[in-house]
C-alpha cells in the first residue's frame, strides 16, 4: 500500500480557491490555508479572504494519484526540491492551522532568511511556539519556518512575549 502523504501543488494565478474546490469535487482531501485581510479601495473599505501562501494548495494523496490531481484546470504542477516531489508533515500544518485560528497578522515570506535570534513565545495565543525574531520596521516579527515547502509565516508578536532560547 502506497503512503498517503500531503503533497505541494503549485497552481495558476489567483486560482487557488478554484483548484482546492475542484479537487475536494474528485474526492480529494485538500488545505487551502486562507487569512482575512483589510482592503482599501477609494470608495470603501471591505474584508477580503485571500490564499496565505500564493500559488500553493496542500493535496493528501498518494504519489500515484499525483497526475490524476494535475488533471483539473489551473493546476500547473507539483512542487519539487532536489528531484523529490515536496510534501509537508502533518505538524507543520498543524502550525499554520493553529496561527490562523488565533487571528494574529499574518505575513507569509518566501525569501530567504538570515540567521535571527531563536525565541519561544511565552504568553498570548501562540504561546509555546518556537522560532526565531526578525526586525522588519518598527515591529517584533516572529519567524516560523514551514520547511516542506520552503516558506515562512511572518507573525507579529510583542516582544514581552517572546524569550530567546540557546
Amino acid at each position: 500500500m502506497e503512503e498517503v502523504k500531503w503533497y505541494v501543488m503549485y497552481t495558476a494565478s489567483r486560482s487557488e480557491k478554484k483548484v482546492a474546490d475542484r479537487l475536494r469535487d474528485n474526492g480529494f482531501e485538500v488545505y487551502l490555508p486562507m487569512i482575512e485581510e483589510l482592503r482599501q479601495w477609494s470608495d470603501r473599505k471591505k474584508k477580503v479572504q485571500r490564499a496565505m501562501f500564493n500559488g500553493y494548495v496542500f493535496v493528501k494523496t498518494t504519489r500515484n494519484k499525483l497526475w490524476e490531481c494535475l488533471q483539473v484546470p489551473s493546476a500547473v504542477k507539483f512542487v519539487h526540491f532536489s528531484g523529490q516531489h515536496a510534501t509537508i508533515r502533518e505538524e507543520d500544518l498543524d502550525i499554520i492551522k493553529r496561527v490562523i485560528d488565533t487571528g494574529v497578522g499574518v505575513e507569509s515570506d518566501g525569501s530567504s532568511i538570515d540567521l535571527g535570534e531563536k525565541v519561544v513565545v511565552i504568553g498570548g495565543p501562540l504561546q509555546n511556539m518556537t522560532g526565531e525574531v526578525i526586525e522588519k520596521g518598527n515591529k517584533d516579527y516572529f519567524l516560523v519556518r514551514i520547511p516542506g515547502i520552503y516558506q515562512n509565516l511572518l507573525i507579529s508578536v510583542p516582544r514581552k512575549f517572546l524569550e530567546v532560547t540557546i
